[in-house]
């Protein structure tokens, strides 16, 4: 739409110019001026088309390249969700992550009530018995943590690089302690995403504040200030929690 007012625009700015070097201009010149003015026009229409067009493309290679990066942010955020179940921390370091993953197994567990004799109460009431109701938890095997999360994929063990954008860049990870809950981070400057476009465009990106846009100037999943494991994307790239 905006593309459309501005071609209006200047096609009606044309016709003006027209008009007035038809009644102001002398015959003689008028070839040199005309040749002038559609060479300004067609560097005007250049122009205005880039300004338009520029954006529209960065958009979706944007949206492009998020995805893909996005891809790799959900894979870590289900690795360090599995490790702190296992061993009640986040991974600090990407060696230890993946390791964990080729070697760590989740216990099988089925849980089930049962009723026994309160030895505390029975003493308590001269010998009568009383009963209590409490849970036991039976282990019932394991199984491969690999095998649970990546299947026959060892996708896990490049998934701390960069997919797109900046070639050879890797993910910054964190990990450590918020009001006594383990806590982790992994984010990505869209600098090195978007690595190779309009150095104008992606400034503007990392300022975005937008309900539908990813908000800051880093693409991410977790926290360090608080106790939060869901991703910054909005819902149009997936789902952003666990």
């Amino acid at each position: 739409m905006m593309l459309l007012l501005i071609i209006i625009a200047a096609i009606a700015a044309t016709v003006g110019i027209v008009w007035l070097i038809n009644k102001f201009i002398p015959q003689k010149l008028k070839p040199v001026v005309m040749l002038a003015l559609w060479a300004l026009i067609a560097l005007f229409a250049y122009q205005t088309f880039n300004s338009v067009y520029k954006p529209i493309q960065f958009n979706k290679l944007k949206e492009k390249r998020y995805t893909e990066v996005i891809k790799n942010l959900k894979d870590i955020r289900v690795a360090q969700l599995a490790h702190r179940e296992v061993t009640g921390k986040f991974a600090g370091n990407w060696d230890n992550l993946v390791k964990f993953i080729d070697t760590a197994k989740f216990t099988i567990t089925q849980r089930r009530d049962s009723t026994v004799i309160d030895r505390e109460l029975t003493r308590r009431y001269g010998g009568v018995e009383t009963t209590k109701e409490i849970t036991i938890v039976d282990t019932l095997g394991y199984a491969s943590i690999k095998d649970s999360l990546f299947k026959n994929s060892d996708r896990y063990k490049t998934m701390m690089n960069l997919p797109v954008g900046k070639e050879g860049a890797k993910f910054d990870l964190k990990a450590g302690i918020f009001e006594k809950i383990p806590v982790f981070e992994v984010s990505v400057d869209k600098a090195l995403i978007l690595d190779g476009e309009d150095k104008d465009l992606i400034t503007v990106e990392k300022q975005v504040v937008a309900v539908d846009g990813v908000n800051g100037p880093t693409l991410k999943v977790g926290s360090m200030e608080e106790v939060n494991t869901n991703g910054n994307w909005p819902k149009v790239y997936g789902d952003n929690d666990n």
